[in-house]
């Protein structure tokens, strides 16, 4: 699924926070989604790499998008552990993934690279689907 294929979407879902982020849907492979943010002046620290709030916030994406995608509908956050391992600057690339599906509550990981590969942070977290499940 390509985010081009839904203008104004992330895989199909329409989450205005994540555009005014700047947060690109680039695909989803083996169950995986990929994400991409290209980082703005306004997204640093006083430090001037990324500030913990815009990485958390790629982080939340790439696990909602996975919850998501898995369950076919909704999903909201529970909990989510986030490690901060290396400065993140530039181009960032975040990855998601179900490790575990229940039916009340999804087991997911993420993290984000560099565009170098360098692993800038990571997250676990548990997602609880709502709404309708889908029509058999």
């Amino acid at each position: 699924m390509d985010q081009n294929s839904e203008p104004g979407t992330v895989f199909g879902a329409h989450i205005p926070f994540v555009q005014f982020c700047g947060i690109e849907a680039l695909d989803v492979c083996d169950g995986r989604t990929r994400l991409r943010l290209v980082l703005r002046p306004e997204h640093a620290n006083n430090l001037g790499i990324a500030h913990g709030g815009v990485l958390c916030t790629l982080l939340d994406v790439a696990l909602g998008t996975a919850a998501r995608l898995s369950v076919g509908r909704p999903v909201v956050t529970l909990d989510m552990q986030t490690r901060f391992l290396n400065p993140g600057r530039g181009v960032l690339l975040a990855e998601g993934r179900v490790t575990r599906s229940g039916r009340d509550v999804i087991f997911c990981e993420a993290e984000i690279r560099d565009a170098e590969g360098l692993a800038v942070a990571s997250a676990t977290g548990l997602l609880k689907p709502v709404g309708r499940p889908p029509a058999e």
